[in-house]
Order: structure tokens, then C-alpha cells, then sequence
């Protein structure tokens, strides 16, 4: 303990918290505009291509390298320090992009998100620990609207970005400008950022780490490949769904006689983690969802270019944003919960109206479904994660954080299989095989498909009003 409680010193001492702030906006917006970008230029990737019903592996693969990884950073960041492994995941996602920017064929996209994934699994969840350690819980509700900042210029940066680079430049480009800000992020980092973290004996679960990757990615596999690239009650899908259970359970066992496990039983004990885990996940199917189909609607029902999808989704990027820099004061007053408690009846509303869509819809009505859908998850991520973070100190904060973070990445890993399943259901006898794009799916079928894809974002919803209810009222805090 007394290793411990010298590290969080040193970060208070020896780093200015300002210039310390700005990195991790820095690298935070590294990850946020990647979020915000890649969407708009589906359907330029896919014509470039080919492989419509393989699109959603871009986002898979990337939300599966992040979700078991994050587990595995955040102990490390307990044992070596936040600014290691802050810098090891900036240089993955920046290696991960222009590996990305040269890609010949789907496959190989699909690889190198995969090394993007790796480094995003490190940069969100120490961004945010390292905000927990430098900052008491009543001055994060100040600086999280600075964080907020960030996904509000990310959410027109990133749109804009992407639209301007598939209508006049190449899809190429929307991975390679993330090396600058990876490299600026880095470099201010590693001079303004300093720790002094003792030798510590404790030891990483690498046998937990790797059943809970070989676990969650047979788990996602089978989701996204059912229904698809084989029946639901095949062999195949039987074997690969049955695999992962099994493995998980394997995973379960081994993590209780573990010395130091990578997913501790008391992360999943205490009920204001739970609730958190709860939200964060379900947080996660919405956000993915909407990102990656609400710019497919719009450019293949309603026939806008892809900078105008862009636009409507920003609109969800940019509610989230507006919202969340207010919400720790609405948390000051009115609690963990109730704040949580509002974002939820938010989103509900926002993923309800947009059940309405069809092929007269107008760009502005998906836009106004998704700035509600932004505005109520930006009154729930942030501030159940501080409440999180809140309840533990220094020498847990790095576990419970990536706890909370693999979440909501497993939520996306896991929506964006349930949202492949559900539209491939619909339009995957009408796609041309590997050649098959967005534009060749009839408008009058994708309607149907989105509108599908909506009853479950809808569902998700009601889902993240229970698990909201499942927070304590009252939150002690560390």
C-alpha cells in the first residue's frame, strides 16, 4: 500500500496538471475522431473493396481487440504506471492507422483495425484513469466539460473530415491523419507526463487475459457469422457459440484462484459497479448501432452524399458532448443516478422517434432522433464511470476504469454482431456476393432493415433505463 500511495503523490507533484490534461485530450481525440470518421466512408470503402456483408468486421474486430485488451492495460497501468502504457497504446493505434491507410483488399483492412483496436484499448480507459488520479470527483465536474470539448470538435471534425476526403480526396486519407495527432499527442505526453511508480510485485493474469480473448472473440464470431455465413443451428454455429461458453466459464474458474486477476470478483460484487457495467453496455449497442448505420440510411434510402450523412450523425457526437460538460454539475446536485436516470429517458426517446424513418424521411429528422440519443448517453457514460472510479483508490482505479471500459466495448463488439445479424437477415440474398455494396441493396428493403435495426436500439434503450435503476441512490464516495 505505501507503493502505492507514493505513486499517486508523484502524479500529483512532479506532472502540471494542465499540460497533462491537454495530452490526454490529445489522445483522446486520437480515438474520438477515428469514432466519428470511419463511418461516413462505409460505402467509398465498400465500392473500393468489395464485401458489403463483411463491412461490419471494421468495426467488430476493432471493438474486439479493444474489449479483451483493456482488461489486461488496466492492471498494467496498476502495476507500471499510466504513462507507459498511455504511450504503447498511442503508438499501436498510430501503426494500426497507416497500416489501415495502405490496405489492398477487405481482409487486410479488417486485419490492421484489428492493431487499431489493440491501441484504442489502452488510450480511452487511461485517458480517463489518469483524469481519476490528477482530479478530485468535485473537480472532474468542471473538467469533464473540457473532455466534453473534445467529442464535440471529434464530432464535426471527424464527419466533415470523412466526407471531404471520400468526395474530393480518397477513404485513405481518413485513417492517415490520425499519425499527426497520434504523434503530437505522444510527444506531449511523454514530456509533460511523469510518474514515479515503485517496483511492484504484483503479476498479470496472462492465462485470465488470454481465455477471456479466445472467449469473447468465439462469442462475436458466432453472433456475426449466424444467420449469415451459416445457419443458427448449424454445426458450425453450435460449435463456435457452445466454444465460447465454455471457454468463458473456464475463464470464470481460473479467474477465482488467481493471485492477481485481470477481472477481479469484487469488480462484479458491488452494486454500484454493476449498475455500471450495466449502463456502459448497453451504452455501447447504441452507440455502435447508430454509428455505423445511420450514414448507410442516409446515403442508400435517402440518397445524400456521404459528407451529409456525416452531418446527421454528428449530430448524435455533438448531443453527447453538450450534455456531458453539464453533468457533473447535475450530478453535484441530484446524484449519480438521477443524472444517469435522465440520459436514459433521453436516448429512449431518441431511438423511439427515429422507429418512424422511412423512405420520406428527411436528413433532419435522423438527425434530431440521434442529438437526443447524444444528449441522454453524454448525461449517463461519464458520469456512472466517475461514480466507479469514485468508490476505489489509486492502486484499483486502473482495474475498475478498464472494467468499465471493456463494458462498453464488449457492448459494441456485441451490437454491432446482434445489428450485422439483423440487416444481413434482411438484404444478404441481395447483395452481390463479395462484390456487393450498399448501393445494389433496393431502398425499399434497407428501409426495412434500418427500421429493424432501430426496434433494437429502441429495446437496448428501455434496457439502459432498468440498469440505470440498478445504481444506488446514495454513492459513497473514496
Amino acid at each position: 500500500m505505501t507503493e502505492q500511495r507514493v505513486s499517486r503523490a508523484s502524479v500529483g507533484l512532479r506532472s502540471e496538471r494542465g499540460p497533462v490534461l491537454l495530452a490526454v485530450m490529445l489522445s483522446m481525440g486520437l480515438v474520438a475522431i477515428d469514432a466519428t470518421i470511419l463511418a461516413t466512408a462505409v460505402p467509398a470503402i465498400v465500392d473500393d473493396l468489395g464485401g458489403f456483408t463483411q463491412f461490419p468486421w471494421l468495426f467488430s474486430i476493432y471493438l474486439l481487440a479493444q474489449a479483451v485488451s483493456v482488461p489486461v492495460y488496466g492492471k498494467l497501468a496498476d502495476v507500471i504506471g499510466r504513462r507507459t502504457v498511455m504511450l504503447v497504446g498511442i503508438g499501436l493505434f498510430v501503426l494500426g492507422s497507416v497500416l489501415c491507410g495502405l490496405a489492398w483488399t477487405m481482409p487486410a483492412l479488417i486485419a490492421f483495425r484489428a492493431v487499431q483496436g489493440l491501441g484504442a484499448g489502452a488510450v480511452q480507459p487511461m485517458c480517463m484513469t489518469i483524469i481519476g488520479d490528477i482530479y478530485t470527483v468535485p473537480e472532474r465536474a468542471t473538467v469533464q466539460g473540457y473532455v466534453a470539448s473534445v467529442w464535440a470538435m471529434s464530432s464535426l471534425v471527424g464527419p466533415t473530415l470523412g466526407g471531404l476526403f471520400v468526395d474530393f480526396l480518397d477513404w485513405r486519407w481518413i485513417f492517415f491523419v490520425n499519425v499527426p495527432l497520434g504523434c503530437l499527442a505522444a510527444w506531449v505526453l511523454a514530456r509533460r507526463f511523469h510518474e514515479q511508480v515503485s517496483p511492484s510485485r504484483r503479476r498479470i493474469d496472462w492465462p485470465g487475459a488470454a481465455l477471456l480473448t479466445v472467449g469473447t472473440s468465439l462469442l462475436v464470431l458466432g453472433l456475426l457469422s449466424g444467420g449469415v455465413e451459416w445457419a443458427w443451428t448449424s454445426t458450425p454455429s453450435l460449435l463456435v457459440l457452445g466454444g465460447s461458453v465454455v471457454v468463458l466459464v473456464v475463464f470464470v474458474l481460473v479467474e477465482r484462484r488467481a493471485v492477481e486477476p485481470v477481472l477481479p470478483g469484487w469488480v462484479f460484487t458491488r452494486r454500484v459497479l454493476n449498475g455500471t457495467h450495466l449502463c456502459n453496455l448497453a451504452v455501447g449497442v447504441l452507440l455502435i448501432g447508430l454509428t455505423s448505420y445511420v450514414p448507410v440510411y442516409a446515403q442508400g434510402v435517402l440518397g445524400t452524399s456521404a459528407l451529409v450523412a456525416g452531418f446527421a450523425l454528428a449530430a448524435m457526437t455533438l448531443g453527447w458532448p453538450l450534455s456531458a460538460s453539464q453533468s457533473g454539475r447535475l450530478y453535484m446536485r441530484i446524484g449519480f443516478r438521477d443524472t444517469g436516470l435522465v440520459g436514459s429517458v433521453l436516448a429512449l426517446g431518441g431511438t423511439a422517434s427515429m422507429l418512424l424513418l422511412d423512405e420520406q424521411s428527411t436528413v433532419l429528422q435522423v438527425a434530431a432522433g440521434c442529438f437526443f440519443v447524444g444528449l441522454g448517453l453524454g448525461l449517463i457514460a461519464a458520469p456512472t464511470l466517475i461514480a466507479a472510479q469514485s468508490t476505489v483508490g489509486w492502486e484499483d482505479r486502473g482495474v475498475v476504469t478498464g472494467a468499465v471500459t471493456f463494458a462498453r466495448s464488449m457492448g459494441s463488439a456485441i451490437g454491432i454482431a446482434v445489428f450485422g445479424a439483423v440487416v444481413n437477415a434482411r438484404v444478404g440474398t441481395s447483395v452481390g456476393g463479395e462484390s456487393g455494396t450498399g448501393s445494389t441493396v433496393p431502398p425499399e428493403l434497407l428501409t426495412l432493415a434500418i427500421h429493424d435495426v432501430m426496434v433494437v436500439s429502441t429495446a437496448t434503450a428501455v434496457v439502459l433505463v432498468l440498469a440505470v435503476l440498478v445504481l444506488p441512490r446514495r454513492i459513497v464516495t473514496g
